[in-house]
């Protein structure tokens, strides 16, 4: 069985290019529902039924573990997917991107003063918040939508992005955060200009650092499962609609080229 990665756009190649690059010998799918993008702004329920065409087509492709690489996907749908979708196909797994993050701030946050950057849904959701007090009791989190970011990134926008950058930072500079949380799979790509216009005593919590290593730990404990993985180093890029600009986003986030193959969803 291979592992399998699925996104409402391209920004969870970001994070399937550091898992490959750090677990490199297992079967990789990728899944991009590029038709879709972007989820933030959609309703649960919507939400739910675009992550469950995707799971289902990951587990149709011989996909053991499917990673959902979209923070809103993570916090909208994780749970119900779990429950609902699970018992119908045993032995199979899917995970999600928002508690790895969450463990990390935990650790990295030194005196409790979190901000969330994130997609509409996944702040509206407040499963951040949630997943931060478990292990934080007593942070103090202070939560930013940042909606304008992942068109940027799909349309090849990103230098467009200091102004917007600045407002969305406003509310968070002014909560005095010593930790900030990318909390949308998009994200990664103005860490940069994030840490430039932050400063260095401000850390930033990034899925493509924290996931891998917390990947590669859950298939160590889960060892009769790892044992089922394929492994001979195949790839593929699926995406429900390709375009020209797709092409080029693809190959930046992915830092080289990559085949996309459409597919289409029910």
């Amino acid at each position: 069985m291979k592992i399998g990665l699925f996104d409402s756009g391209l920004g969870g190649l970001i994070i399937t290019k550091s898992v490959i690059g750090a677990l490199p010998q297992y079967d990789y799918v990728y899944l991009g529902d590029t038709a879709r993008v972007p989820y933030g702004n959609r309703s649960q329920d919507i939400i739910y039924q675009f992550t469950r065409s995707g799971v289902e087509y990951l587990f149709a492709q011989d996909c053991g573990l499917v990673i959902l690489a979209c923070n809103t996907a993570s916090a909208e749908a994780l749970m119900r997917i779990q429950h609902d979708i699970l018992p119908a196909y045993p032995g199979r797994r899917v995970l999600g991107v928002l508690v790895p993050a969450a463990e990390e701030t935990a650790v990295q946050t030194k005196t409790g003063r979190v901000g969330i950057l994130a997609t509409q849904g996944t702040v509206a959701s407040g499963a951040y918040v949630r997943e931060l007090h478990k292990l934080a009791p007593q942070a103090t989190i202070t939560q930013q939508a940042a909606p304008l970011l992942v068109p940027l990134v799909e349309n090849n926008a990103l230098q467009y992005a200091s102004p917007i950058l600045d407002d969305y930072l406003a509310p968070l500079l002014a909560a005095h955060i010593d930790t900030l949380v990318l909390g949308c799979t998009h994200y990664p790509l103005f860490k940069q200009q994030l840490q430039a216009k932050l400063g260095p005593a401000i850390r930033i919590v990034s899925q493509d650092d924290c996931v891998p290593p917390r990947l590669a730990d859950y298939l160590r404990r889960h060892s009769s499962f790892d044992q089922q993985l394929t492994r001979t180093g195949t790839r593929q890029f699926l995406m429900t609609d390709i375009t020209p600009s797709t092409r080029q986003v693809a190959a930046q986030l992915f830092g080289q080229p990559v085949q996309l193959r459409h597919v289409s969803l029910s």
